[in-house]
């Protein structure tokens, strides 16, 4: 287990050391052509730490190159306390709080969390299988109707959360609940052989058909289970700390940034039984192969 006085948050070669040991298990290979042997370490006075040049392509690279952490004037140390602060903050951590915590600008903190989040992303591969249990529920998160009129909050965002018990959660962002979009978001990320768990909206009738078996439960009558595994709570469960993210640590999420912040709570559910290290070491192997530039989050937005 870490804490916030191990080396890798104070000094930037540790910090880089264990990000080799992460990422590099076998030993370092270049991202420019692949090559594994024929690669040696520059140690002369001009190279900087932990610049590694590659015999087969005559280029030089770092551990960061083809990551999000690439190119970036932040120091390791700094990158790696922002990671772990992430990974172990249950309800998220704004970025206020790491401009503060880590000395930089706020336009610095709010850029290098968005970077994080893309490392937070899954593979996308398929959820359930035969056998399996999903949940599929609905949430709007957002301010209080009489704010949202008054002009002094944003809309609500409407979201769309599948949930493998036992395993992981996805999370999706739509303009509309309806048969359309969630018919997409179930069909196109879960495998059609799992058990479908759902409420009593009727747009989920057609939809359950496509599954091996879909059963609801009448929360309009307030039931919320009907034994046998028959409910819907774990995506409840999952809604509930989404919420309190929204409500008392972030307030708002843009429609253009909403998707990252999803994948931030859906790495941390996921991943649940996971240890801070084991989580936050995760997210360091989820860096390879993400780009995230300021250009491309199109706007500054909280």
């Amino acid at each position: 287990m870490f804490d916030l006085t191990n080396p890798i948050f104070q000094d930037a070669d540790k910090a880089r050391e264990h990000l080799e040991s992460i990422n590099w298990p076998n030993g370092p290979f270049c991202p420019h052509c692949g090559e594994t042997e024929n690669v040696h370490r520059l140690q002369g006075k001009s190279h900087r730490a932990g610049l590694i040049q590659c015999n087969s392509c005559l280029k030089n690279f770092t551990v960061t190159v083809g990551t999000v952490f690439e190119r970036s004037k932040i120091s390791l140390n700094k990158w790696m306390l922002a990671t772990y602060l992430l990974a172990s903050s249950k309800k998220g951590i704004s970025a206020h709080q790491i401009h503060r915590m880590l000395g930089v600008t706020y336009k610095t903190a709010w850029f290098m969390m968005h970077r994080v989040r893309e490392a937070m992303k899954d593979d996308g591969s398929p959820l359930g299988g035969p056998g399996q249990v999903i949940e599929s529920d609905e949430v709007i998160v957002g301010g209080k109707k009489k704010r949202r009129l008054s002009g002094k909050v944003a809309p609500k965002k409407k979201v769309v959360t599948l949930v493998e018990r036992g395993g992981r959660a996805r999370s999706f962002h739509i303009t509309h609940i309806d048969h359309t979009n969630i018919r997409a978001a179930l069909v196109t990320n879960c495998h059609r052989s799992s058990h479908l768990r759902t409420d009593d909206a009727r747009f989920y009738n057609r939809i359950g058909e496509e599954f091996a078996s879909h059963e609801t439960t009448l929360h309009s009558n307030r039931e919320f289970s009907r034994g046998d595994g028959n409910h819907s709570n774990t995506a409840e469960n999952f809604f509930s700390i989404l919420k309190r993210g929204v409500v008392g640590t972030y307030h708002h999420w843009s429609a253009t940034h909403i998707h990252r912040y999803l994948a931030e709570f859906d790495f941390r559910y996921s991943s649940k039984d996971d240890s801070d290290r084991e989580r936050a070491d995760a997210m360091l192997k989820g860096i390879v192969g993400k780009r995230l530039t300021y250009r491309r989050t199109d706007k500054l937005a909280a």
